[in-house]
């Protein structure tokens, strides 16, 4: 299958299910190359249906201090961008989930944008949420991907103005990504109070899935979520399992998996 359908597929499949589908971010390559595909290989077996992989960076300024010192992990293990497309065209030989690089676009520009893509494309690559990148300055990333069949992800956040959310969904294709929380990625106790509203105004610009992510950490949140929500995004919740149990690997991927599982459970069944 080509790598462009494989999003669209997810997405028609779980609306002809009648749910939201379940994404699960973790950083690759953390804390290790090959723990990482095991972590990967055990949240595909425990209900996560879309992988959001992010790339190692020094300098993650939308992160928060999970997903830092995880990204810190990779690199301090000697992660390079080269492990991270290793790393997919392992996750392929085992399934065809979509995955999505969260990418920062230094680690793009710096390899050339038409070979970042290509080599994305080649090692089974669907999207790429660039976070640091608004779409008016992403013309040539958004050309080269498309000509390339790469999905091109961009976010709308609380503080988005309605008149600027044409232009973000125009730019975008896949899936369009909505921050429930203003700020850096990480767990919160409650989510925003009008986030039904929110997706709702998103909904009337694209006929786009939209996914929302950022401090979704919960069954219940997830299940609120995806009331709303064509997508549900949980990465802290997932990543903080691995310095839970750092000192023992296998632990690692066994306590991610149930992590996984429960967090999947807040979806609704047919």
């Amino acid at each position: 299958m080509e790598n462009s359908d494989r999003i669209a597929k997810l997405f028609s499949a779980c609306k002809k299910d009648c749910r939201a589908a379940l994404i699960g971010y973790v950083c690759a390559c953390d804390p290790d190359f090959e723990t990482s595909l095991e972590i990967c290989r055990s949240l595909l077996q425990n209900g996560v249906d879309l992988l959001e992989l992010g790339v190692p960076f020094s300098d993650p300024l939308a992160d928060g201090l999970t997903n830092q010192l995880a990204a810190q992990r990779a690199l301090e293990n000697g992660c390079k961008q080269d492990d991270v497309f290793r790393l997919v065209q392992e996750i392929r030989k085992f399934s065809q989930v979509p995955i999505v690089f969260y990418t920062y676009y230094n680690l793009v520009f710096s390899q050339g944008v038409r070979q970042y893509v290509e080599h994305a494309k080649q090692a089974g690559v669907d999207g790429l949420l660039t976070l640091d990148l608004p779409p008016e300055e992403a013309e040539e990333l958004v050309g080269a991907s498309r000509e390339l069949g790469m999905k091109n992800v961009f976010i709308v956040a609380p503080t988005t103005p309605a008149s600027r959310i044409s232009r973000i969904v125009e730019s975008s294709s896949g899936f369009v990504y909505y921050v429930s929380r203003e700020g850096v990625t990480g767990t919160r106790d409650d989510l925003a109070v009008d986030l039904g509203e929110r997706v709702s105004a998103i909904r009337q610009k694209t006929d786009l899935p939209i996914v929302v992510g950022f401090g979704i950490s919960n069954k219940a949140q997830v299940k609120e979520v995806a009331q709303v929500a064509d997508g549900v995004v949980v990465g802290s919740a997932l990543v903080n399992c691995i310095p839970e149990n750092i000192t023992e690997p296998h632990r690692i991927v066994e306590k991610i998996g149930q992590r996984a599982r429960l967090l999947a459970s807040g979806l609704p069944k047919n």
